[in-house]
């Protein structure tokens, strides 16, 4: 079957390449047809139901872009010799801001309404709840602003119910349990790349067959790879598109820049925004790529987001110049212990579990006639694994030791007695207001410090206690905020930093992934939460005084 013309309209477009695939698989297919009267009827009723939710545009006609267009008349058109819809799934990757959930919103109340399934169910599923209620809602808000859908729709807090057709839409939390027993005739998963496994869709696939044409209809931006259901699905896409997999039923919709492409080139980037000049703005792109330049995690986070890039959840973080700009001198970190005498800190301590360097780091709050957050780090490691390390490390040890950057402590192993004894001896010279340590293999030393009154915290090291002030110390460090004083051995951790991020952007240091020890930035962060943690504790009075009115 000869390929339309509003198909052959984008034939030289590499953007729908995937559209002219999918054609041409399901022409085919024995006994297929296309029901272009059809095709046409429901793009031209589309802006007469459909109205955008939100923004500049809500409540004026949903006006289908182009892409959205050929999606449309790929998903109504093609029938089987049954007469029944031929694609029963799409799968949907674009970048952020291309008005996906939008979309898919209007494609979830086409299927559930116009197909005119009696007892239809449809439900809208992502990796919790609080992430399906977007395209829900987007959903309900486009039934309110409907004469027609309003009219034959009732809204409930989690479901909508069309009376004529004995028809329910539901919004389902983000686990399997308790989902079995269900007939979908309508599934809608939003965010795939952020869903772990893929027992929810399972369990709703597996409740399709007693309906003649089931669609799900799947979408999602690029996530992180070799990580959940969402990887395992892009995978199963690409295989579909270059035919290692025969699924002629599964519509593949990819909007996405090349891996290696020149990240920077604007040239490339309508390749993944479809979009792009509605929404995203093209001057908002371009800022977004102007931070990124200036900042290896943000790179990872544009070409995911902007892109739909797939990109490792490990990432460089600290460029070293920005480091390096954090200091007002080159060896001033030699003065700040007489400097600070009696100033008030916070501390973090990341203690080697036998023979590797143990970091002690004091982070001192800004005050009034010094405005910078300022890091003192002390670093200790065995005498007798020193030329071993450096030898290792292929880094001067030696040479810090000599220059006092390094403290070398008795033995091969780990000192701890060296270790109490100098936060003894820092805490005489500092007001320490706390001590953040990690419980794994510091308790019995945190024990002897708190029967010496040092206020010692258990901090674990995940995300949720590391994520807040791991942000905060990238953010002190971009805006000049930190001094560092130029230390040698802490200007090499940096330097070897690797980010660990999860799927709502939080990240902290990993030290499986960063090419070599990364102890004294673990401290900086340890002690930078703890000074956040209190001023968070501090009472608003205290913060701003009593107001009188």
């Amino acid at each position: 079957m000869e390929r339309p013309g509003w198909l052959e309209a984008v034939a030289q477009d590499a953007r729908f390449d995937w559209a002219r695939r999918s054609w041409d698989v399901a022409a085919v297919v024995p006994g297929n047809w296309f029901d272009a009267v059809l095709a046409d009827r429901v793009v031209e009723l589309w802006p007469v139901y459909f109205r955008h939710t939100e923004g500049r545009w809500a409540g004026k006609p949903f006006i289908l872009a182009k892409w959205q267009e050929i999606i449309v008349r790929l998903l109504v058109g093609w029938k089987t010799a049954e007469g029944f819809r031929h694609f029963r799934r799409m799968l949907l990757w674009v970048a952020r801001k291309n008005g996906k959930s939008e979309f898919m919103a209007a494609l979830a109340l086409l299927f559930w309404i116009c197909d005119g399934e009696q007892g239809g169910q449809a439900y809208c599923f992502a990796r919790n709840e609080k992430q399906a209620k977007v395209v829900f809602d987007k959903a309900k808000t486009m039934v309110r602003k409907s004469a027609d859908l309003v009219a034959a729709v009732t809204l409930k807090k989690r479901e909508m119910w069309h009376a004529e057709l004995g028809a329910k839409f539901e919004l389902l939390s983000g686990t399997a349990e308790g989902k079995h027993g269900l007939s979908a005739s309508v599934i809608v998963g939003d965010e795939a790349h952020e869903i772990l496994t893929d027992a929810m869709y399972v369990t709703l696939h597996q409740s399709t067959p007693a309906r003649d044409q089931p669609i799900e209809l799947i979408g999602s931006t690029a996530g992180h790879k070799n990580r959940g259901w969402g990887w395992a699905l892009w995978e199963e896409c690409r295989a579909i598109l270059d035919g290692r997999l025969n699924q002629p039923d599964t519509l593949v919709v990819i909007f996405s820049v090349a891996e290696g492409a020149d990240w920077t080139d604007e040239a490339i980037w309508p390749l993944a925004n479809p979009n792009l000049g509605i929404s995203p703005k093209i001057e908002y792109l371009r800022a977004e790529c102007a931070k990124a330049k200036e900042n290896p995690r943000l790179e990872n986070d544009f070409r995911r987001y902007h892109l739909n890039q797939w990109t490792e959840q490990n990432v460089r973080w600290i460029p070293l110049a920005k480091w390096d700009a954090c200091s007002v001198g080159g060896d001033s970190w030699k003065r700040f212990h007489n400097r600070l005498k009696g100033r008030a800190c916070f501390g973090g301590l990341d203690l080697s579990s036998t023979r590797d360097v143990t970091a002690l780091v004091w982070l001192f709050p800004p005050i009034e006639d010094d405005p910078q957050w300022i890091i003192v780090p002390r670093f200790f490691v065995p005498k007798d694994t020193i030329e071993e390390r450096s030898r290792a490390d292929r880094v001067g040890y030696d040479d810090w030791l000599r220059i006092g950057a390094l403290e070398a402590t008795e033995g091969n192993v780990v000192d701890q007695d060296a270790i109490f004894n100098a936060i003894l001896e820092d805490g005489k010279l500092f007001k320490v207001e706390k001590l953040g340590y990690d419980p794994w293999n510091a308790t019995q030393l945190a024990l002897r410090l708190q029967d010496e009154n040092v206020p010692v915290v258990a901090m674990r090291q995940g995300v949720h206690t590391l994520g807040e002030p791991s942000k905060e110390f990238e953010r002190l460090i971009y805006s000049g905020q930190i001094d560092h004083g130029g230390h040698p051995v802490l200007r090499w951790m940096v330097g070897n930093v690797a980010i660990r991020m999860d799927s709502n952007g939080n990240f902290k240091p990993d030290k499986q992934k960063s090419s070599e020890k990364i102890d004294g930035v673990i401290g900086c962060i340890e002690a930078l939460g703890l000074a956040i943690a209190t001023d968070n504790e501090k009472s608003v009075y205290e913060k701003r005084g009593i107001r009188r009115v």
